[in-house]
C-alpha cells in the first residue's frame, strides 16, 4: 500500500501547474531565435499543418497539447498558464 501511495504522489507532482512565458510558433522555426515574433511566418506554417509549441527566450521548448487554445496568439510572446509534464503543456490560459 506504502508503495502504490508513492507511486500516485509521484504522479501527481511530476503534472505540475505553471506560467510560462515565451513565443507560439511553430515547431519547425521553434530553434531559430531569428524566428520567434514572426508572426507572418507562424500563421503560415501552422495554417499548413505545422504543429504549434512553445518557444521561450532561453530555448526551452513545450509540445502544445492543446492546440486550439493557442492558434489566435501564432507568432506572438504569451503567458500560457497550464499544466507541464516533462516537456509538453496543456494550456488552460494564453495572455497576450
Amino acid at each position: 500500500m506504502k508503495k502504490l501511495l508513492v507511486v500516485l504522489g509521484l504522479a501527481t507532482m511530476s503534472a505540475m501547474a505553471a506560467d510560462v512565458t515565451g513565443y507560439i510558433v511553430d515547431k519547425n522555426c521553434s530553434t531559430k531565435k531569428e524566428m520567434l515574433g514572426d508572426e507572418a511566418c507562424a500563421k503560415r506554417c501552422m495554417g499548413r499543418g505545422a504543429p504549434a509549441v512553445l518557444a521561450t527566450e532561453d530555448g526551452k521548448i513545450y509540445t502544445i497539447t492543446n492546440q486550439d487554445k493557442v492558434k489566435d496568439a501564432a507568432g506572438k510572446k504569451v503567458t500560457v498558464t497550464g499544466k507541464i509534464e516533462n516537456d509538453a503543456i496543456t494550456v488552460d490560459t494564453v495572455k497576450m
